[in-house]
């Protein structure tokens, strides 16, 4: 995947606090607190990938109500941390979801969203929300930050991406999917559809 399309990948997990404590001790870095998504019932940390790419690890608030509604990346159901799927920031976020729509993919509907650092500074970007049907996670959603600064560009702690790959029952499908948004992934046949990343030599998937 061209870094500059690269935007971050989503680590799910339905014990926030246990997985940014294991990951610490795994990858040799803390985890920095990005915030809540109020309304939603989540909060997630992060950590640099290099560049402008981070790991998002996401997962239920305890701080927060239930939100009587699904949390996002099917997290009321997870049985335990999994790498659930992955983003990249085109140059022109509306543009391309138009273009991937003549193509025959459809990357879903662009979504405002908002949360406050832990320092109460407002962060807002712009994001499709689709329900990936067969890609499972593997076909990217798009984001546009606008005018907030990069997540990947405040500091943060980083550990280097060695790889990102997939596994997927119906490669050619997914591979269609992903010329559709411009997006490159080596998928590989598999079983079940799954993510792989190496990250400071361990594997998440």
């Amino acid at each position: 995947m061209p870094e500059e399309l690269f935007d971050h990948l989503v680590y799910a997990t339905p014990d926030l606090y246990a997985t940014v404590r294991e990951l610490a001790g795994l990858l040799g870095a803390e985890p920095v607190e990005g915030g809540r998504h109020v309304g939603l019932g989540t909060r997630n940390y992060l950590l640099g990938l290099g560049g402008r790419r981070y790991l998002e690890i996401i997962g239920p608030d305890p701080d927060q109500p239930d939100p009587g509604l699904a949390r996002p990346f099917g997290l009321d159901l997870l049985p335990g941390p999994r790498l659930v799927t992955w983003a990249i920031h085109p140059a022109d976020l509306d543009a391309t979801v138009a273009r991937a729509r003549e193509r025959g993919y459809e990357p879903g509907d662009v979504h405002p969203m908002s949360r406050r650092t832990p320092e109460g500074e407002l962060l807002e970007w712009r994001l499709t929300s689709s329900p990936d049907d067969t890609g499972d996670g593997l076909v990217p959603f798009l984001i546009d930050w606008g005018s907030t600064a990069h997540p990947a560009e405040r500091g943060l702690p980083v550990v280097e991406l060695t790889s990102l790959s997939a596994l997927h029952p119906d490669p050619a499908a997914v591979a269609a999917d992903l010329a559709a948004l411009g997006a490159e992934l080596e998928v590989a046949a598999g079983d079940e559809p799954r993510l792989v990343a190496v990250i400071g030599g361990v594997r998440l998937s």
